[in-house]
């Protein structure tokens, strides 16, 4: 049982990991950080085109796939290295993304790479690495609580050599514009709920596939990667070989990968809070009331800039201490910390944005800045890859089994 007061031991970098995090955060600030007003704007044609070139500039900088295994072509980052990676490239709208190791594509490489048969990855991984294309992860369910995904509608089929999909699924990320989605499916309606599903590939150019539409999120549809789609399958029919896994292992393959997942979200949150805060820091301090007082010399700003510094400070240590934790001891044995982080620091990231809105006043509002666009999507950190609820009520078991045993 892992012993959660023990004080954190991170691990220190080298002089010439500590000189990549500098060129990469000068990186983000002088080429993607200027991609933002285009994004933000909506401007597709133009974004797409400037983003094409930032990935090239990020390939050849060296942090192309910062979470792969460099036989994969990736950088082979530990988790804690990848930690203050992602930290840097989260203090931009499009920083993961220019280095292709944005969710739910990450996700994906990580299941295809662990589990994708050679056939898989010819076809699906490789073009995914490469950026030629990108993909999605359809496992959530309008007509069922996401908190609880054993229970699921969609179903696949055996008919000969094939499957044939029907089923509903929405805020499917990055599915306008995905070459392929990874699909969560009933495969055996009698087993057990978690040897049910299964996760099978679905190529989007496949008769019976639907995007629906892309949903608004707080007004925003969104496009691209930049989006949450409702999606729907109508008989569709791939291959068997297009299953990953065996059938009935669907649970225990997204159990793999969210474990990561989580840790990645909360990594690229501490980067989200560290701009913003920031941000409301140069604002607080620039921005005039009277002739001889800035916005900043109200004693109420200066208790949210501590407040928010302590917070992120804080964050940090755990999500830092967790990555060390899972590359010493694995992520199975960290689950509970992951846990705990997962809850923390997206309640961190909702205060910390929160306050500097409030600071930028009606510019904080607008998309002048990425703060509301942050503020829109991610209010949902408290929900996605499980719910604070179910996240605190995993801790509080870890917590009450170890003194109970």
């Amino acid at each position: 049982m892992m012993d959660l007061t023990a004080p954190p031991a991170l691990p220190q970098v080298d002089d010439a990991f500590a000189a990549r995090l500098a060129h990469l955060r000068q990186l983000v600030d002088e080429v993607l950080i200027p991609l933002e007003p285009v994004m933000l704007a909506h401007q597709q044609e133009a974004f797409t085109e400037a983003m094409a070139a930032a990935q090239q500039r990020m390939q050849a900088e060296g942090f192309w796939l910062p979470q792969v295994a460099k036989t994969q072509g990736g950088q082979g980052f530990s988790v804690y290295e990848h930690g203050l990676i992602s930290e840097q490239l989260g203090r931009s709208l499009v920083g993961h993304l220019a280095c292709n190791c944005q969710a739910p594509d990450a996700g994906n490489m990580e299941v295809l790479v662990e589990r994708g048969t050679p056939e898989q990855k010819a076809a699906f991984l490789a073009p995914l690495l490469a950026g030629a294309t990108r993909s999605a992860f359809a496992m959530t369910e309008p007509e069922h609580a996401g908190s609880n995904p054993v229970v699921m509608s969609t179903t696949a089929r055996r008919d000969g050599d094939h499957y044939v999909i029907d089923g509903h699924k929405w805020y499917t990320t990055g599915a306008d514009g995905a070459a392929f989605l990874i699909v969560m499916a009933v495969t055996n309606p009698e087993a057990p709920p978690h040897q049910a599903a299964s996760q099978i590939i679905v190529p989007t150019d496949t008769p019976g596939y639907q995007l629906v539409r892309n949903i608004p999120v707080m007004g925003e549809t969104g496009w691209g990667h930049h989006s949450h789609a409702e999606v729907r399958f109508d008989g569709v029919r791939v291959p068997v070989s297009h299953r990953i896994g065996e059938e009935g292992e669907g649970f225990r393959i997204a159990q793999e990968r969210l474990g990561p997942g989580r840790i990645h979200h909360c990594m690229r949150w501490l980067g989200v809070c560290a701009r913003a805060h920031e941000m409301a820091t140069r604002y607080a301090s620039r921005r005039q009331l009277t002739a001889d007082q800035t916005l900043a010399d109200q004693q109420l700003i200066k208790s949210w800039l501590a407040e928010s510094q302590a917070e992120i400070a804080s964050a940090r240590l755990l999500v830092l201490d967790t990555a060390a934790r899972i590359d010493r001891d694995g992520q199975y044995k960290a689950r509970a910390q992951v846990s705990m982080i997962k809850f923390h620091t997206a309640g961190v990231l909702q205060r910390v944005l929160d306050r500097a809105i409030q600071i930028h006043g009606a510019l904080g509002m607008c998309d002048d800045t990425p703060l509301a666009f942050w503020y829109r999507h991610e209010r949902a950190a408290r929900i996605y890859d499980g719910p604070d609820e179910t996240h605190k009520m995993a801790l509080a078991r870890h917590l009450l089994k170890a003194v109970q045993s």
